[in-house]
């Protein structure tokens, strides 16, 4: 799910002066183009998170990487997407937005053929990181040329909400397309497709869209940046080297201490810093900071859950890649309908002290049921109908987050606000597949070496998978608990959710 309600973040309406309207009308009557670009760049990056995961199992395979390091496929795309949204954001008011698109879309077309080309483990999880690197320059200039072309606010109205529909169905597209490409041509298809995608938009950038203006008060916070990035692959990496060295070796122990340390010093950075990456008055408001902590645990949960099912469609219950992809669309189903309801009616009756709870409590009982799997499982009966709960319960958390997000900034932190729920639910992501990727690895070996070589790698692979879908389901009751206490007892939301900025908030 991680990025794929990104445009329910968008500033508030530009109003035009009566001395550019004259100016405006040929880029007028192009909007619309422009809105198609912008929508395919927008797909393409969603579609990213999702569209490998189906590949993994034949990836690993061909590049002969192990199941520790397997979630590196998926963290890599996902830590360096959410830990520079901020600093990509940044560089389109520095250098311009049409040109950061562009150079977004060149870099990641170029990482995406790397990718597919890539020789071994390594060159892989690289050109996913660069992939991810340029995904987080290419979504905050693809938002904010969106909002520039489409001045008249009913306009902008439908064309956020054509946004929006690419953006959330990028991942149902990503897994059917995932599993299309990798069953019929290859799983380095589902890297490649990216340069088509590239290709297009690139060339209707260039003739569409025209030349934006640079903010000449954008300043970049580079120590932050470095800190911040360096602070989470520290625990990112450590979570993942647990699983082969052990979680009180200090090969475990130390990218965990170093990465907290990181992230101390980038906390102490943003206090004193002129031009903060991210001002810690954004992440310290009761509405902002809860609503950030769902779409932490949202993607935490997704991402790593994910990863697992499709280890265990393709590889316990012999689903091919296709039908794995289908598999998923239960998920996409419970999204859809629970970004439906919270959005038009639960958060504006209920408030998010009642709808994100609730929604993660739905999650847990979903992860809780995937618990019952066995190397036999039924898949109507095990797994379908814990999808669909889950997909509901985990929108509850990040519709509210992208609804509250940026409720009560100052206009100049508005993007950051914004932008701190992606960054918030891709970071979560990427810790999420590194922890219980490990939990999984190292439940199973704990499994074969109890019975003493007795047991079978299928019993043991889903014994490890039933171990993190319980830790999982602990932690989505401990992610309701917290939330329930955090989110202020009344809020007002505004009768019309048309994305953050529309929502107004008051606590009390």
């Amino acid at each position: 799910m991680a990025g794929e309600l990104s445009a329910a973040a968008s500033p508030p309406p530009a109003v035009r002066s009566a001395a550019s309207a004259g100016a405006d009308v040929g880029q007028d009557a192009r909007r619309w183009l422009i809105l198609a670009v912008i929508g395919v760049a927008q797909l393409m990056v969603v579609l990213d998170a999702t569209i490998v995961n189906i590949a993994l199992p034949s990836a690993q395979r061909a590049l002969a990487f192990s199941t520790t390091d397997r979630q590196w496929v998926v963290t890599a795309y996902a830590l360096a997407f959410g830990g520079l949204l901020l600093v990509g954001g940044r560089l389109s008011d520095l250098f311009g937005r049409k040109r950061t698109f562009i150079v977004g879309l060149a870099g990641f077309a170029v990482a995406s053929a790397a990718g597919g080309a890539a020789p071994g483990f390594a060159v892989l999880v690289a050109a996913r990181a660069v992939q991810g690197a340029f995904a987080a320059l290419l979504a905050p200039s693809a938002l904010a040329l969106l909002t520039t072309t489409f001045t008249d606010p009913r306009e902008r109205g439908k064309a956020l909400g054509i946004f929006t529909a690419i953006a959330g169905a990028g991942g149902a597209v990503g897994l059917l397309l995932g599993g299309l490409l990798t069953e019929y041509l290859s799983w380095r298809w589902c890297l490649y497709v990216n340069v088509v995608f590239a290709g297009a938009a690139l060339i209707g950038a260039a003739t569409l869209i025209g030349s934006q203006r640079r903010s000449g008060a954008a300043a970049l916070d580079v120590p932050g940046a470095v800190l911040a990035v360096g602070g989470l692959a520290g625990i990112v990496y450590g979570f993942s080297e647990a699983s082969a060295s052990g979680w009180g070796s200090w090969a475990t122990i130390g990218p965990l201490v170093g990465g907290a340390a990181l992230l101390a010093a980038f906390a102490a950075v943003e206090r004193r810093v002129t031009h903060p990456l991210l001002p810690l008055s954004v992440v310290t408001d009761r509405i902002r900071g809860a609503a950030y902590l769902g779409a932490v645990i949202g993607g935490f949960g997704i991402i790593g859950l994910f990863l697992l099912l499709t280890y265990y469609f393709q590889q316990i219950l012999g689903f091919t890649p296709v039908l794995a992809g289908v598999a998923f669309l239960p998920f996409i189903a419970g999204v859809v309908i629970g970004s439906g309801v919270v959005s038009n009616v639960a958060l504006r009756r209920l408030g998010p002290k009642v709808v994100v709870p609730a929604g993660l409590v739905l999650a847990g009982l979903g992860t809780g049921w995937l618990t019952r799997i066995g190397p036999h499982g039924s898949y109507g009966y095990d797994v379908a109908p814990a999808l669909v709960l889950i997909g509901f319960g985990v929108s509850c958390a990040v519709v509210t987050a992208f609804s509250l997000g940026p409720v009560g900034t100052r206009p100049a932190d508005t993007g950051v606000a914004s932008a701190m729920v992606n960054t918030s639910n891709q970071t979560g992501g990427s810790l999420g597949a590194a922890l219980l990727n490990t939990i999984a690895a190292n439940a199973a070996t704990a499994y074969l070496v109890s019975r003493h070589g007795t047991a079978s790698a299928v019993a043991a692979t889903v014994h490890g998978d039933v171990t993190a879908f319980a830790l999982l389901t602990g932690l989505f009751a401990a992610g309701a608990v917290a939330t329930a206490l955090l989110h202020p007892r009344r809020v007002v939301v505004s009768a019309r959710l048309q994305g953050p900025a529309a929502a107004a908030g008051t606590a009390s």
